[in-house]
């Protein structure tokens, strides 16, 4: 329970809700016992009647007693229904608040944390554990605060009429609640592997639409059918073990009120014979053990949703006690200039152990091009992460303007470098709103179309947008599915370039374009980059040749460094590299 404590501050919040909630179950179950009375009085008075009683007045009498009856029930029904509108509102309005914060959160956590932890588990963690928990907050808190009123007024009025036949009518209750909380627990633990074996359903159907193209290109449908209606035979396995321990619930529940309703008639008949109590009276005890039948049937399902919730809150609670491994360094505005220094850095991933740079050490100042070049795995796209800090050097020191970006705003600092990543990510929206995504909500950029055109002309996609039937309105599917490599690159080169950086980074991104298509791009990306930084990551010289400093990686250490002809000149590792790709280049064009 320890960890459902963390939910107290939005009880708190929502307060006034909870405690209007408490009294209206307390009204309503006044009125549920308070109308059981006149049924009692009802009954008793048919009883008493005799030939001295008209027809008129027991016809009267017997409209009052139903009417009262009535009226009472309408009043517990009102504020049932009250109740529910503050209480399971109140839920609700919680389970908003918390996926809010949960995702909020999300967004602070560095890309280290995502590199440990699924895709499906975040997600499960924001749905699935936050309804758990919601049906806590909920409706166990709701009938858990009934059973309390309605035990409260109930058998307090049931002692004040025969001590003796109330002990008998509540004599199978515990045994009932004893067995419904083996066969919840029974019922909980069933559930889950129901639930498990469906994310595993729901994954594979994920997988299967994710990759049909694969699955198409390879002839793999067959094995892929094969696959999830085995899945789909184990899910209907679960469901029916699951079913067969709830279908004994409702006999047995029935099963026990009908033997407390055999007790009361039989005790409460003797005791009516020795004439310590009415015949109303039980009726009267009939209906309050049906009343609290319910409530006590309920506390087997309640105890297994707070315990379910608790699970959830805890898995919730692991993530939101994560922080964030990169802070920012200060709240205070930054302007950057744009120049930038690598000064003797060295950074291993945590996670896989890997050195991906030794002591690198580079300067690129404000208006100069920097060109990073070398084979795959020597640690080119690690440079772009730590100068966006999405990760923190373990040795050494990065300098933009003279300033460690450890110690510079967080926001400001990626807010003024223009990201254009190796893995080009697309959202499932138009081209038009995927363009404008860098230029943030607020910012006039999303609406001056002009601009968007623009760089979509400056990256050669222009044409190509323009032949769709919807121009820059077309929607492009998930993770642009409907596009080309090449033009989701330039896509998302267009995405950086509209924001004006201080600061370009492109990784690679030009490798699914021809190279008459990236002559144009790189020549509009130095026009548009004057007097600003910009670093171009590559294994094609064709992309860095243009740079002012090339420096070649090796494991993770720079070998090389100077310009274009400056290395060619060496006849060294880059010298290799350009005449093999000269060469790769004309085999192609014979």
């Amino acid at each position: 329970m320890k960890s459902l404590f963390t939910l107290h501050p939005y009880f708190y919040k929502y307060r006034w809700r909870l405690l209007l909630g408490v009294v209206f179950i307390a009204i309503s179950n006044f009125y549920a016992v308070k109308s059981v009375t006149f049924i009692r009085k009802g009954i008793d008075y048919l009883k008493e009647v005799n030939v001295s009683n008209t027809p008129s007045d027991i016809n009267e009498k017997l409209v009052y007693f139903a009417l009262m009856t009535l009226g009472l029930s309408l009043l517990q029904g009102l504020f049932m229904f009250l109740m529910r509108q503050t209480i399971i509102v109140m839920s609700r309005l919680i389970e908003y608040d918390q996926k809010n914060d949960i995702y909020s959160h999300y967004q602070k956590l560095d890309i280290g944390f995502y590199k440990r932890n699924s895709t499906g588990d975040l997600m499960n963690r924001i749905s699935e554990d936050v309804s758990r928990v919601r049906m806590y907050i909920g409706p166990s808190i709701m009938y858990i605060v009934n059973t309390v009123m309605t035990f409260g007024f109930t058998i307090g009025i049931m002692l004040d009429v025969d001590k003796r036949l109330t002990l008998y009518a509540l004599l199978p209750l515990p045994f009932l609640a004893i067995s419904i909380y083996y066969v919840s627990a029974t019922l909980n633990e069933k559930g889950n592997k129901v639930q498990e074996q469906l994310s595993r359903l729901s994954t594979l159907a994920q997988e299967t639409f994710s990759g049909i193209r694969v699955i198409k290109s390879f002839s793999r449908e067959r094995e892929w059918n094969s696959d999830f209606k085995n899945a789909s035979i184990t899910y209907q396995e679960k469901n029916m073990d699951l079913i067969k321990i709830d279908s004994l619930f409702q006999p047995f529940m029935i099963l026990m009120i009908g033997l407390s309703t055999i007790i009361t008639i039989y005790i409460g008949g003797k005791e009516t014979i020795e004439g310590k109590i009415s015949i109303g009276n039980i009726a009267e005890f009939i209906i309050y053990v049906s009343r609290l039948t319910w409530p006590v049937a309920s506390l087997g399902w309640v105890t297994s949703l707070v315990q379910r919730a608790a699970a959830s809150q805890k898995r919730i609670n692991e993530f939101l006690n994560t922080s964030s491994e990169i802070q920012s360094g200060s709240d205070k505005p930054v302007i950057m200039k744009g120049d930038l220094e690598f000064r003797n850095v060295t950074f291993t991933y945590q996670d896989s152990g890997i050195q991906a740079l030794t002591n690198v050490s580079f300067r690129v100042q404000k208006g100069e091009s920097l060109a990073i070049i070398g084979h795959t795995g020597s640690g080119k796209s690690t440079i772009a992460n730590l100068v966006c800090r999405l990760y923190d050097v373990n040795a050494g020191e990065i300098l933009i303007d003279g300033t460690n970006i450890r110690n510079l705003n967080l926001y400001d600092l990626r807010n003024q470098i223009g990201y254009v990543p190796q893995e080009v990510f697309l959202f499932s929206d138009s081209i038009y709103h995927n363009i404008s995504f860098s230029a943030g909500q607020t910012n006039q950029l999303k609406t001056d179309k002009t601009i968007i055109e623009k760089a979509a002309m400056d990256t050669s996609i222009y044409t190509s947008i323009m032949n769709f039937p919807e121009k820059f309105e077309t929607q492009i599917g998930e993770r642009g599915i409907t596009l080309s490599g090449g033009q989701k690159q330039r896509i998302s080169i267009a995405r950086a370039i509209i924001k004006e950086p201080r600061l370009l980074i492109c990784d690679d991104c030009l490798s699914a374009v021809d190279t008459e298509t990236e002559e144009k791009i790189l020549n509009n990306l130095n026009r548009i980059m004057k007097d600003k930084t910009s670093i171009i990551i590559s294994h094609r010289v064709s992309s860095v040749k243009r740079a002012g400093q090339i420096i070649v990686l090796e494991q993770g250490r720079i070998i090389e460094q100077g310009t274009h002809q400056e290395l060619i000149d060496k006849k060294r590792n880059y010298f290799d590299l350009y005449q093999k790709q000269l060469l790769e280049r004309e085999q192609i064009s014979i």
